[in-house]
């Protein structure tokens, strides 16, 4: 394989790198002599690596399209490949080189592909003739180096490689050197994922996970010969490690077309962890996963692997977006679907697990809008009533529950496309009219007072009408034999849906409400106010009243009149503006105005009859 040329041969920094490759095989009985014979090495290669190497790679500054020379580097690799495998005393210079030169060399494989080539071939040969052991914690010190950000996926993928074959060497303790590799190797991806590089690179990043996916097949091969706990130790392992590098290239900057092969070589690994599409969507394989190695001494482990819920729903997302995946590990996602609807618990599991895809802010908006399609599938149930099972506490999965119908909030503000935020909304609805009615305002108004967004809360509160108007139509439905319950949570929903319309109207900080930025949310609570006032004045409330004198008074002098000041107020101060701004503005106010002095007039009127 020689790359000699006229000009490398007579370059000076070659000759001196022969020379010192040479006092690396002489037998040195000072280790002082022979660290500084080494260190003599890896200066002259990084003295190589770091410099312009001929005119033209000078000129490139000067010419944008000029190609650098890496000849001279291609010859340096060339030189220590020839010593490493053709010394006399071949072992020994490979030993007393293994410790510095895999990370000068991948280092320097980054420059060209002839390098690159090369260095392949060296790290091949240090793994091949050196302890597996020794040579896990070298190539795992390599890996925690910081690299230019171009050259970053070249330089680790060469390590990686490396690692996947120095596993199928180890022969006794696999467990322990498995624990030491995965975290350096999960901090490397979790580095690499989140670049923005040039598409010239995002090729090597996806050959990064596929070498990591390598190094998956390496840790299975160990599975395959060992027994007991231990190996379901490992296997765990391997699956969380799976798990998390489906979230990792997930949410990465590459294009969803070139993550489909990857993920599907990384899907075949689950169901040899015995992980499935429900327990996955569900979380209960990963928390089963995480049981197994949850000891004291591998908090850091477990710590390393923080992604493996959000690889758990995009592993079953990736299956809504491509069967091919799902099928090639024998899951049917309409079966999963059917199954997790058999039961509230696990449809509230699956609901809370799918937070982790649509609140990541790097997820692509295709793999969010599958999961939308996936969670409303789940939410499309034919006969499931409320649940009667006096053991099941819906209040315990109220926080996952919350912060999903948030991730989904975030959908409908930042989608770009129109269909997707209409989808988002629907999905949303949907969820809210399965939440049980006894949490269900409690849920809403939560959402509506952590929102920052008006139009947001306008249609949350909007939606607090629905659900009042829908307990109405129960009541009216069972006319003439009332069901107390219906009539309960009828009351109950009008009067907690009173009090959303004070905390709009007049908020808990003191003062009329943030006007004209809260127009929207302010005109949503002015026509919940007067669906309540009609429902009570006509007889339509099936003889529900919480609009007594006092509450009336209260709204009157409190709530309607100070908000009729302030916006009056606003109205003449810019009826003559003539611009754009107060265009706008008087758009706003006129639709508030007009259901304001609405309510006002049914006020008055329910007064009149008390």
């Amino acid at each position: 394989m020689s790359i000699e040329t006229a000009s490398s041969l007579l370059d000076p920094s070659l000759l001196r790198l022969r020379e010192s490759l040479e006092a690396c095989a002489q037998p040195l009985d000072d280790g002082s002599e022979s660290h500084k014979a080494v260190s003599k090495v890896v200066e002259i290669l990084n003295s190589i690596s770091h410099v312009p190497q001929s005119e033209n790679d000078v000129s490139q500054y000067e010419d944008e399209n000029s190609v650098p020379d890496y000849s001279i580097s291609e010859e340096a690799l060339h030189e220590v490949y020839q010593c490493l495998s053709n010394s006399p005393s071949k072992q020994m210079v490979i030993d007393v080189l293994s410790m510095d030169l895999p990370q000068v060399v991948c280092r320097m494989g980054t420059l060209s592909d002839k390098c690159q080539k090369i260095a392949k071939i060296i790290i091949e040969l240090f793994v091949s003739t050196c302890n597996p052991r020794d040579m896990i914690a070298i190539l795992c010190e390599a890996l925690d180096v910081e690299i230019e950000e171009s050259k970053a996926p070249l330089y680790y993928l060469l390590l990686f490689n490396g690692l996947a074959q120095v596993l199928l060497l180890i022969q006794r303790r696999h467990l322990e050197q498995v624990k030491v590799t995965i975290p350096v190797v999960l901090n490397v991806l979790s580095k690499v994922s989140v670049l923005n590089l040039e598409e010239e690179h995002n090729k090597s990043i996806t050959e990064l996970f596929e070498s990591a996916v390598r190094i998956g097949g390496s840790i299975q091969e160990m599975c395959k010969n060992m027994d007991g706990r231990r190996k379901k130790e490992l296997c765990a392992i391997l699956g969380l490690y799976i798990l998390h590098n489906i979230a990792l290239i997930s949410q990465s900057r590459q294009k969803i077309s070139s993550c489909t092969s990857i993920v599907l070589h990384m899907s075949k690994f689950l169901p040899f962890c015995g992980f499935s599409y429900f327990g996955l969507i569900t979380g209960s394989d990963v928390t089963t996963a995480i049981s197994k190695i949850s000891k004291e001494d591998d908090d850091d482990l477990v710590r390393c692997f923080s992604l493996s819920k959000d690889g758990a729903s995009l592993s079953v997302i990736w299956g809504h977006i491509n069967g091919v995946i799902a099928n090639s590990i024998g899951e049917k996602l309409e079966l999963v679907v059917k199954e997790i609807q058999r039961s509230w618990i696990e449809m509230w599991k699956a609901v809370g697990m799918l937070k982790y895809p649509l609140s990541s802010v790097t997820c692509a908006w295709e793999i969010k809008e599958h999961a939308l399609e996936l969670l409303s599938n789940i939410m499309e149930r034919d006969s499931l009533d409320e649940p009667k099972d006096q053991n099941f506490d819906f209040s315990s999965f109220v926080p996952s529950i919350f912060t999903t119908l948030q991730a989904i909030q975030m959908v409908m503000m930042g989608a770009m496309d129109a269909s997707l935020r209409k989808k988002a909304f629907v999905v949303l609805k949907k969820i809210i009219s399965t939440i049980p009615s006894s949490d269900r305002f409690d849920i809403l108004k939560a959402l509506i007072t952590n929102s920052t967004s008006p139009t947001m809360k306008a249609l949350l509160i909007d939606m607090v009408r629905e659900q009042v108007a829908g307990q109405y139509q129960k009541d009216a439905k069972n006319n003439e034999n009332v069901n107390d319950q219906h009539v309960t949570e009828a009351f109950s929903w009008s009067f907690s849906a009173l009090d959303l319309v004070e905390v709009i109207l007049r908020p808990p900080e003191g003062g009329p409400p943030p006007f004209p930025d809260n127009s929207e949310p302010v005109l949503s609570a002015l026509n919940l106010l007067r669906f309540l006032l009609i429902k009570e004045s006509t007889g339509q409330s099936n003889g529900i009243k919480v609009l007594t004198q006092q509450t009336l008074q209260k709204i009157y002098l409190e709530w309607l009149l100070p908000l009729r000041m302030l916006v009056t107020s606003i109205r003449t101060d810019n009826e003559d503006g003539g611009n754009e701004f107060t265009d706008h503005l008087m758009c706003g106010l006129n639709p508030v105005l007009l259901v304001l002095y609405r309510c006002i007039e049914l006020v008055e009127q329910s007064m009149k009859h008390l």
